[in-house]
């Protein structure tokens, strides 16, 4: 797969979308909130980690105080960092609908709250890189950590792709979009509770990869 310019441009979330990286998130919550002596995080609360950018879960997920949650984001990132980010999978039919966008000749980028490098530590580990033209995520101090952020980035970087939309699996990514004017198509074979992603907006949600390449050629 080799990136190609000129048509669509589809930008996707990361995790949750493109792979399944509960494993290796849930640890590393887990151990954080360990050494913060919380208790051991609820199925909800570790579900909640998942999409938004770190500090924001750790502060409403784990309902970690704002003058601990630096320390609880250091302590994930030490035990992420030392290999549990690649503790992921590829969604099965992934490669495949990426394969179809390049072929009808759309541009891909990677727009996600995951920190930029440990985004690209993920796609090169997981051999999905090549599909992208670019890759956009959040920056270690918190500046950039929202998901209208990275999607600016991402439009930003591409000035001439067309028809942008963005694919993503929680309602955050609905909405980071929508603050751009994009549609989102959402990723329904993510970990999205029942419903959030038609209450944020999608215009559609796609049961499997397949069915997203289906409504991507399908909406305007």
């Amino acid at each position: 797969m080799s990136p190609a310019g000129g048509g669509r441009l589809v930008l996707f979330d990361l995790d949750g979308t493109l792979v399944d990286s509960l494993p290796g998130i849930w640890a590393s919550v887990r151990f954080a909130a360990a050494e913060l002596g919380l208790p051991e995080p609820t199925p909800r609360q570790l579900r909640g980690m998942v999409g938004p950018p770190l500090e924001d879960g750790f502060a409403v997920a784990l309902g970690v105080p704002a003058g601990e949650v630096p320390r609880a984001v250091a302590a994930y990132r030490a035990h992420y960092s030392a290999g549990a980010l690649l503790e992921v999978t590829v969604y099965d039919g992934v490669p495949e609908l990426l394969a179809g966008l390049l072929e009808d000749g759309a541009t891909l980028a990677v727009a996600t709250s995951k920190p930029e490098p440990f985004a690209l530590r993920v796609l090169a580990h997981t051999g999905l890189r090549p599909a992208f033209a670019s890759v956009h995520g959040a920056t270690f101090d918190g500046v950039v950590r929202h998901k209208d952020q990275v999607v600016a980035s991402a439009l930003a970087a591409h000035p001439d792709g067309r028809r942008p939309v963005l694919v993503g699996d929680r309602a955050h990514d609905v909405v980071g979009a929508a603050v751009h004017g994009l549609p989102c198509i959402g990723a329904g074979w993510g970990p999205a509770e029942d419903g959030e992603l038609s209450a944020a907006g999608a215009v559609a949600v796609a049961a499997t990869p397949a069915e997203a390449l289906t409504l991507l050629r399908k909406i305007s």
